[in-house]
């Protein structure tokens, strides 16, 4: 069953659009459209994305998905308006689809560029010759596994929605209305608890780097400001509930958390003469699948490692070692002996 079109007349479709309200909204169009290119340009001028978690990119994905297919429920009769308003109203009605689809479009854009560039040598577990007999280990590593399985997550849930989304729009929206309130309200919903998670992988990784890596330090100053902003218009917006703005909100707040981080430790790196993927860690000993080894093994394998010979090592015994102390004592009594006999002797 599909939608029909009739009673679809201009004049109960064309909202109020302030032309203030339109402006705006088109600035943040381009400024969010703006605001992801020097992340892009980051990654493919320095041909890496070191430094940047797969999880954060993730949950980013996976939010802007939801938030998309939230307000193209919400504003689906507004859709449908499109076929008898003209195309400039059209236009000032859809911004607020138009500035999610371009989130949504850069946030899996920039999915693509991480595995796209992700650093070669650490696909696979670290070489340790000690630990793997001269024969380099072919197993993968945990961090290219990791962003294997989320990039096989970001597209199963991608499909998921869009699947879940058209059959509830086209086949059951007319019967079931409550069905496609609820669905959107399920979307606005996880897609605030993941935009409110989807920092803290970023932050920790950023913490235990210590440098700012493939980030960019730009992109974060305007999209901080811009997240304010950004979530005026969309409140502005026609049928649009709070379901839909708060992710913003909230994600404007970590961001700026993860911004003030990047600044020091980019202050930090500049005033010590390193790059922005320079990392201060510290080596350690990790096992054959590329994991930090427990501190017993570590104990038992640096053991192993310098383990020596005790029928090499000297035999000292308590008693020789008494004797010999008694026998320094005893010549430095003599030759005080001597000394003071010498003197008696000019003296006299």
């Amino acid at each position: 069953m599909t939608h029909s079109f009739r009673g679809l007349e201009p004049v109960t479709c064309i909202t109020d659009n302030q032309p203030i309200d339109v402006s705006l909204s088109v600035f943040v169009a381009f400024g969010l459209l703006i605001s992801f290119l020097p992340q892009v340009y980051k990654i493919i001028k320095y041909k890496t994305s070191e430094g940047i978690s797969p999880w954060f990119l993730m949950l980013g994905t996976m939010s802007a998905t939801c938030v998309l297919f939230n307000i193209v429920i919400l504003q689906f009769n507004i859709i449908k308006c499109c076929r008898v308003v003209s195309p400039l109203t059209c236009f000032e009605n859809m911004l607020g689809i138009i500035q999610l689809a371009i989130l949504w479009v850069m946030c899996l854009l920039i999915l693509v560029l991480f595995m796209l560039y992700f650093p070669s040598h650490r696909k696979f577990a670290p070489y340790i010759r000690h630990l793997h007999f001269n024969t380099p280990p072919t197993e993968w590593s945990i961090e290219w596994r990791d962003s294997i399985i989320v990039s096989t997550i970001v597209t199963i849930h991608i499909i998921f929605t869009i699947v879940v989304t058209v059959l509830l729009l086209f086949l059951y929206g007319n019967e079931d209305i409550n069905w496609k309130v609820l669905w959107a309200e399920f979307l606005g919903i996880a897609s605030m608890i993941l935009i409110s998670i989807q920092f803290i992988p970023q932050l920790l990784r950023t913490w235990k780097r210590k440098s700012v890596g493939a980030l960019s330090i730009e992109m974060m100053i305007m999209q901080v400001a811009g997240s304010f902003i950004f979530v005026y218009t969309l409140s502005i917006r026609p049928s649009v509930t709070w379901t839909t703005w708060i992710v913003f909100f909230v994600s404007g707040c970590l961001q700026g958390i993860l911004l003030i981080m990047c600044v020091c430790w980019n202050y930090r790196s500049r005033r010590l003469g390193h790059g922005p993927f320079y990392v201060n860690e510290t080596d350690q000993l990790l096992a054959r699948d590329g994991r930090p080894l427990i501190p017993d093994e570590r104990t038992a394998l640096i053991n192993k490692g310098h383990k020596r010979n005790p029928s090499n090592r000297p035999i000292i015994s308590r008693s020789s070692s008494n004797n010999n102390a008694a026998n320094t004592v005893n010549n430095n009594n003599n030759n005080n002996n001597i000394e003071n006999n010498n003197n008696l002797s000019v003296k006299f």
